[in-house]
């Protein structure tokens, strides 16, 4: 098995329990970790066999820049799903988000979720 990672990838997104975040929208910073089922890519070395992270990227920032959650858990969550019927090959995947403009009265660098889903 292989772990993959993305790391920090940045997007423009609407999310936020307030109506205010949902129009006026953010940036959000995603952090994405595919652990495969086998050892299969490894041995063959054949792209068909892997995780293409180009294509990964495209995904998840069609989810973050396209669709509109209240919820930071239910964005990660849907990043995960829409990975693991993306990639048979892909056992687990664990999705972090961060906001970092966050409706909070006191100082802080960001909020973070992260949301890990298992292959069925």
């Amino acid at each position: 098995m292989a772990k993959i990672r993305i790391h920090n990838m940045m997007f423009y997104g609407f999310h936020g329990i307030y109506e205010y975040e949902r129009e006026q929208g953010q940036k959000f910073y995603v952090d994405v970790e595919m652990v495969t089922r086998d050892d299969k890519a490894e041995l063959t070395d054949d792209p068909k066999d892997g995780v293409d992270t180009a294509l990964v990227y495209t995904q998840v920032k069609d989810v973050v820049e396209n669709k509109r959650f209240m919820l930071l858990q239910a964005l990660a969550v849907h990043v995960n799903e829409q990975l693991l019927k993306a990639y048979p090959q892909i056992g687990e995947v664990t999705t972090c988000v961060r906001k970092p403009s966050v409706p909070i009265s006191g100082p802080i660098d960001y909020v973070e979720v992260e949301a890990t889903s298992k292959a069925k």
